[in-house]
């Protein structure tokens, strides 16, 4: 097929990119706008390291086609915080120590913002839920959801003890 160029807003950001509608977005992403925070795992959408937002939601992008994207509002990993200042989830996951080896972090935290988002005081079901799509194979799920339940805490202005807490309960 014919490259085609398409406007993308990314991370708040139009971005013109020219390359085969039928690309996918992780490429696009990863190759055209030099944004490495996504990355390939599986390629088939089901490890989750691959996750950006798009309109908010969750979604892999290894195998969404960037054609279907144009238009919509992407976030990846770098549209979250800076280096002088972190959105209150990577500090978090810094906190927790959530990441041991850290290739599915960043897909783990968009999820996590995307529940946030939409629920700023989650249960630890809610989170395990809303990360259940995300594989880790390094073993730090307890660190991860901490984490998750310390940005809930830090987003809300409590203190992240007393929402464990509560979700335990």
């Amino acid at each position: 097929m014919t490259d085609k160029t398409m406007s993308l807003n990314v991370n708040g950001a139009s971005r013109s990119v020219s390359c085969d509608p039928d690309t996918a977005l992780l490429w696009v992403l990863r190759n055209d706008l030099q944004l490495k925070g996504a990355r390939y795992g599986c390629g088939q959408g089901q490890c989750g390291a691959c996750t950006v937002l798009v309109d908010g939601k969750p979604l892999q992008s290894c195998n969404v086609p960037v054609s279907e994207i144009a238009g919509r509002a992407i976030t990846t990993i770098e549209g979250l915080g800076s280096d002088e200042a972190l959105h209150p989830l990577q500090q978090a996951f810094i906190d927790e120590q959530a990441a041991q080896c850290g290739y599915c972090v960043t897909g783990i935290v968009m999820s996590a913002k995307a529940l946030l988002d939409a629920n700023p005081r989650p249960s630890r079901g809610d989170i395990t839920a809303a990360l259940r799509d995300h594989l880790c194979r390094c073993g730090t799920h307890a660190r991860i959801i901490r984490a998750v339940e310390r940005a809930a805490a830090a987003l809300a202005g409590t203190s992240s003890s007393a929402v464990a807490a509560s979700n335990t309960r």
